[in-house]
């Protein structure tokens, strides 16, 4: 699967990933806000919030549930997604598992947790931390992080379906 059939595949969710976000982002403000201010909507940061999404396919859900992968390497060279969350690039990251209609599995990470937490991870370990995957098609390799390893602040929401739940929900959506 190309890059491109693969983002066209992830982007089908874009829809529902704006309504998650807008919910965790966009709130109802105190009601002295609309009495005094005309504010019937708030949003707390009025400046750019850049957002990583990621989207997997259901059949990784059974195997690779407990965790998420960020793109690590790439044989061309080119700055990797690790590389651009490292630097600083991204304020939060959406992670989750689709079927054909829905997200079954999803959270929201905070990055700048997982930057801090990934720097001291590091020279802890004294390597960069994760278990190290390579893609079938060797177009590129991947971090793999298990959600429990990092700080529990790192979930600022998600919508964890328990287990069999979410296998049912997939199974159906295929």
């Amino acid at each position: 699967m190309t890059w491109e059939d693969s983002k066209a595949w992830s982007d089908r969710f874009l829809p529902e990933i704006k309504m998650i976000l807008g919910r965790r982002f966009i709130s109802e403000p105190a009601v002295e806000e609309d009495a005094l201010r005309n504010t019937d909507l708030i949003v707390f940061k009025m400046e750019a919030i850049r957002i990583a999404c990621r989207i997997r396919k259901p059949e990784y859900y059974e195997k690779y549930g407990d965790q998420f992968t960020i793109r690590s390497e790439r044989p061309s060279g080119m700055e990797t997604e690790l590389a651009k969350i490292v630097r600083g690039w991204g304020d939060y990251f959406f992670y989750g598992f689709g079927g054909k209609r829905r997200l079954a599995d999803w959270r929201i990470g905070d990055l700048d947790v997982f930057r801090l937490w990934f720097h001291l991870e590091t020279v802890r370990l004294g390597r960069e931390p994760g278990v190290l995957q390579k893609n079938r098609d060797g177009s590129s390799d991947f971090r793999g992080f298990r959600w429990d390893e990092l700080p529990k602040d790192f979930v600022i929401e998600r919508m964890d379906a328990r287990y069999l739940d979410a296998i049912r929900q997939l199974e159906l959506d295929a």
